[in-house]
């Protein structure tokens, strides 16, 4: 049995684990990243990075597909297209290889050494690897755990046939003519709007009142309409039950209580993530758990000396810039750097259609830490640049403090939102006040002029609306 030894050891090149890992490297510590498949982890290949891929493609066939006959409102006319959806894939998983190898370039720019295969602790100074050539024990001064996260499985829902993950459903080789998703978060929102602009016939089946729970109903009110313009049916506050015998249909029961079939080819099921905690030997070092994830400190310092985790197994949220963020630092605190976790905010984005971006407290949130708040709301109506490109239905909000004016939240919804998450998160961590972001000239025409008009209206002097 081959055995090695190192200071730092990553389990997992997923976000998290390969920044972690190329940090420590850059900072001269010998490290050794173990990753059982493919680098860059569920983000990159089977999650985040895929998935917009499908996402483009699948709003580059509605753009076409609405220019038919001449019809749409831009004097363009074409031929109705065709997809081959196993084409698009094919794009898809190029993409994917080239961003796989970039991962692994860098990994050895840094000098860090790659072990392919499933670890496993024997205690919380070593592991041994299961390879391909056998097994391996790798010893380290310092552990990061930055193992991820897997779709979660529904016992009455297992994978398989026609139930698929979102893993599954970046890999179809064809659109389903009817396609059920259960679950109404951003992952079957993301998805199951694209394959309705694919042309398949889409239901939502979400258990809650409303789908995107997570965010408040003003935000979401756009994705909604959209839903509806792309002929998807919403099922609210119904519970799938399973498949039909046949397959061919997804059981649920309403809301109403009564029992229907929902005709479907492929039954998604996207229900949330958890963490990937087993299979790693976790028992053989006992580690303090919050719930079902690990627990950590401000410095993601597990309960047990010398190892850290981070990304998806730490908690929520479940976020591949979180992830980096934390191994960029934990890289750091290894090589004898003072760092603590610090962050005034962390973006999240749903790419439906229209996105989302939210950063900071919601309004309840800081009415709730803050009591009186300011409010600035500026509609993409009024956007010059929204409107030449279709996208008007939508709008930016800022939230501050009344007093003082200091920002506490932003968020957006609109066509090609999701790239003013940049702006949002630089203000909050900077400290803005509305009189920061109203006082700084921003480029005309551009949608990101919906965020210092937003900034402008909280302060009672709006200019375009």
């Amino acid at each position: 049995m081959k055995e090695i030894s190192c200071k730092l050891l990553v389990i997992g090149a997923g976000p998290g684990g390969y920044v972690c890992a190329i940090r420590a490297g850059q900072l001269g510590v010998d490290t050794v990243i173990v990753e059982f498949g493919k680098p860059g982890g569920t983000c990159l290949n089977v999650g985040c990075i895929p998935s917009k891929a499908l996402i483009h493609a699948a709003e580059e066939f509605e753009k076409i597909a609405n220019m038919a006959g001449g019809k749409g409102p831009l004097g363009i006319a074409v031929a109705r297209p065709t997809l081959d959806l196993s084409k698009t894939v094919a794009w898809k998983d190029g993409i994917v290889s080239r961003l796989n190898s970039g991962v692994v370039g860098l990994l050895k720019k840094a000098k860090v050494k790659t072990v392919q295969g499933w670890a496993t602790f024997r205690d919380g100074k070593t592991v041994e690897v299961e390879t391909e050539t056998g097994s391996q024990v790798i010893r380290a001064e310092a552990v990061v755990i930055a193992s991820g996260s897997v779709p979660v499985e529904l016992p009455f829902l297992p994978f398989g046939g026609p139930v698929i993950s979102s893993t599954d459903a970046l890999a179809l080789s064809e659109v389903p003519n009817k396609l059920a998703v259960v679950g109404g978060g951003y992952i079957g929102l993301e998805l199951g709007m694209a394959f309705a602009k694919m042309g398949a016939k889409v239901t939502v089946v979400e258990a809650l009142p409303r789908v995107l729970a997570q965010y408040d109903a003003e935000l979401t009110r756009p994705v909604v309409k959209r839903l509806g313009e792309l002929g998807i049916e919403v099922m609210l506050g119904a519970k799938a039950k399973g498949v039909s015998t046949k397959g061919d249909a997804l059981l649920v029961e309403t809301a109403d209580g009564k029992n229907a079939k929902v005709a479907a080819d492929k039954s998604l099921v996207t229900v949330g993530r958890k963490p990937l905690t087993e299979g790693w030997g976790l028992e053989q070092i006992d580690l303090d758990m919050a719930g079902k994830f690990i627990r950590i400190d401000e410095q993601c310092r597990t309960s047990m000396r010398g190892i850290f985790a981070i990304g998806d197994v730490t908690g929520e949220p479940m976020l591949a810039h979180r992830a980096m963020a934390q191994g960029e630092m934990v890289a750091e605190i290894v090589a004898g750097h003072k760092r603590s976790w610090d962050k005034r905010a962390i973006p999240a984005i749903c790419f439906t259609d229209p996105e989302l971006v939210t950063a900071g407290l919601s309004p309840d949130e800081a009415k709730a830490l803050a009591g009186e708040i300011k409010i600035g709301h500026f509609p993409f109506a009024a956007n010059g640049r929204a409107m030449t490109k279709q996208g008007e239905d939508g709008f930016v909000r800022i939230v501050a403090r009344a007093d003082n004016h200091l920002v506490l939240g932003i968020q957006a919804v609109g066509q090609g939102v999701s790239e003013l998450a940049a702006a949002f998160g630089l203000a909050l961590e900077m400290g803005a006040r509305l009189e920061d972001i109203a006082g700084t000239i921003h480029a005309h025409p551009t949608q990101g002029e919906g965020f210092q008009e937003a900034a402008l209206k909280a302060l009672g002097h709006a200019l375009h609306v």
